[in-house]
Parts: structure tokens; C-alpha cells; sequence
């Protein structure tokens, strides 16, 4: 009797490990996409309330259809756009680069022999780094084309995720707690301080590093840098690291106004970066982030970094989601397993 029990389990768990993973392996080329869906419902979910709180007899299915089309515009075509113009500026600087039309290297070359007068073995090497950014567009292009294909159809995916979670997320959450073996209470709190963390993280600290990228952006173009785009996602990356930020961006392209002369814009982009970016970093960023848990600014950046090398573009969402539920389920093994007793102290 034992031993076809035994049999019984084997079989099942085997049969359901096989279907499991061709179900995985079906389901992976678009984890990416609904693991963005997932993000963004989770962040928006309190905006999917208070709309379907004015729908007629609070209907779901146009309440999932309106919150989703507000995503799409203020989520989803930006980053669309953005994807666009880097890939235009990326094929624009492969083409300056091959045709050897870059204007300013010459300016540069001069600005190195003048701080080699004060700093004496000082080199920027620009037209070295020129030919190698020139050979990785060179054998990339093709790649970066269809990674952008593949972007625009996950994208696709992403939204019909979206209005799905919207509509039927919290039914399937349920299911999930049924489904968990860890206690139901325990379950609650990983999903709201997962919710909670999340929303602080992404609303706060990578939201407020996106807006300074972008204003950074605006400000060159209005004091005529070209690549403006490539130098907003730049300065986006900069806002995430400790005690740099935007200045990444706004010092070299002060000093390099200053260095030909153009004194009336340099003066004008440095109180933009004062201004219009500074303010977004003391004002907003401390009132977003304060309405939640956070991550140390460094652990953000770190894992900002390691979730686009491992998850490619959709690692700069996903990398601090994992870093957080990491947190959370520490947190949760302090307080009710390693130390119950002494977890007001953690």
C-alpha cells in the first residue's frame, strides 16, 4: 500500500515537472513583458481604483480599458519614442563616426593639450574611444534594429498583460495565497510590503533619475548639444549614483561652453542644472520616496546595472523589483524564523 503511494507521488510530481517546465519553456520569450505588466499594475493599481470607482456600476472590463490606455500615453509611448531617438542617434554617430565628420574632436584634442600644461601626462584618448564605439555600432546594428522590433512586440504584450492585471489581477493573487504553503498572513504582508516597496522604489529614486534624464536632455538641446537623447540616458544612469548625479552630464558640457566661448549658454545650462534638475532631486525625490520603504541609493544603482546585464532593457524596473523582494523575504525570515523574539530590533 506504501509503495504505490509512493509510485503515485512519483509519478504525479514527475508528470507535473515535465509539463511544467514545456510550459515554462513556452511562456519564457515573454516573461520580460509580463513581468513589466505586472510592475506597472502593481504601481498603478490605486489610479485602476479610483477610475473604476467611476465607471458605470463600477464595471472592470472599462475600467481595465481606460486605466490601460493612460499607461499606454504616459508609460509606454514615451518609452517608445525614447527607444526610437536612440536608435536614430546611435545610426547618426555610426555614420559621423565613419565618415570622419566629427567636428568636435579637434576642440577636444586642443582642450587636452591645455590641461596636459597643468596636468602633465593628463589624456582623453577621444579618437581611440571614437574608433571603438565606431567598430561596436559597426558589428551591432543589425542587433540593436531588432532589438527594437522585438522591444515594440513586448511592448505589445505588455499591454494586453496590463489589461488582464487590471481586471483579474486580484483574483489571481488570491489563488496564489491559496496555492503558497507559507501561512496566509505571512503571504499578505510579503505582497503589500512588496507593493509598498515597490511603489517607493520605482516612484521614487528611478522615477525621479528618469525625469532628470530627461530634463538634462531638454536642457541640451535648448543650449544646442546634438545627441541630447543619448545625453539624458546618460545623465538618467548618473542620477542613480550617489553624490553625482546629473552633474555627470552638466559639468563636462559647462566646461566644454566655457572652453569655446560660449559664455551666455554655459552660464544658461548651469542654472538649468541648478534649477529645473536640482529642484527635481531636492523637492520631489524626498517626497516620493518618503512615502514608502527604500533601498540604499547604492544597492539601487548596483542593481539597476545587473538587472540590464541580465535582463537586458527591462532590467532597469525589474533589477531593484528582485533587490526588493529579496529585502522583504530577509526581513520576514528575521522577524518570524531566525530571531521571533528580538525582531523589533532588526
Amino acid at each position: 500500500m506504501v509503495m504505490n503511494r509512493i509510485v503515485e507521488y512519483v509519478f504525479f510530481f514527475g508528470l507535473m515537472a515535465v509539463v511544467g517546465y514545456l510550459v515554462w519553456e513556452m511562456i519564457a520569450p515573454f516573461v520580460s513583458a509580463l513581468a513589466l505588466a505586472a510592475i506597472i499594475v502593481t504601481i498603478s493599481y490605486p489610479l485602476y481604483e479610483r477610475i473604476r470607482a467611476r465607471m458605470p456600476r463600477q464595471n472592470e472590463t472599462l475600467a481595465s480599458l481606460v486605466t490601460t490606455f493612460l499607461v499606454f500615453l504616459i508609460v509606454f509611448a514615451p518609452l517608445m519614442l525614447i527607444a526610437s531617438a536612440l536608435v536614430n542617434e546611435a545610426v547618426a554617430v555610426y555614420r559621423l563616426i565613419s565618415a570622419e565628420q566629427i567636428g568636435f574632436v579637434d576642440s577636444l584634442t586642443d582642450f587636452e593639450r591645455v590641461v596636459q600644461a597643468y596636468i602633465p601626462g593628463f589624456e582623453l584618448n577621444i579618437t581611440e574611444y571614437l574608433k571603438q564605439a565606431a567598430a561596436f555600432l559597426a558589428d551591432n546594428l543589425g542587433a540593436i534594429f531588432a532589438g527594437t522590433a522585438s522591444t515594440l512586440f513586448m511592448f505589445f504584450i505588455a499591454m494586453i498583460g496590463t489589461y488582464y492585471l487590471f481586471k483579474d489581477g486580484k483574483a489571481f493573487t488570491k489563488r496564489l495565497v491559496i496555492i503558497s504553503p507559507l501561512p496566509d498572513d505571512q503571504d499578505d504582508v510579503i505582497l503589500e510590503r512588496m507593493a509598498q516597496s515597490l511603489r517607493s522604489v520605482l516612484t521614487g529614486k528611478v522615477l525621479v533619475s528618469i525625469i532628470q534624464g530627461a530634463l538634462t536632455a531638454l536642457g541640451m538641446w535648448i543650449f544646442g548639444f546634438e545627441r541630447a537623447v543619448l545625453w539624458g540616458v546618460i545623465a538618467a544612469f548618473g542620477a542613480l549614483i550617489p553624490s553625482v548625479g546629473t552633474a555627470i552630464i552638466f559639468v563636462p558640457a559647462v566646461g566644454y561652453l566655457l572652453f569655446v566661448g560660449e559664455y551666455g549658454a554655459a552660464i544658461g545650462l548651469s542654472v538649468w542644472g541648478m534649477v529645473a534638475v536640482g529642484l527635481i532631486d531636492n523637492v520631489l525625490g524626498p517626497y516620493l520616496m518618503s512615502r514608502g520603504g527604500t533601498l540604499h541609493p547604492f544597492i539601487i544603482l548596483i542593481s539597476v546595472l545587473g538587472g540590464i546585464v541580465f535582463f537586458g532593457p527591462i532590467g532597469f524596473i525589474a533589477g531593484p523589483v528582485l533587490v526588493t523582494l529579496f529585502m522583504v523575504l530577509l526581513e520576514l525570515y528575521a522577524q518570524h524564523i531566525a530571531l521571533p523574539d528580538r525582531h523589533e530590533d532588526i
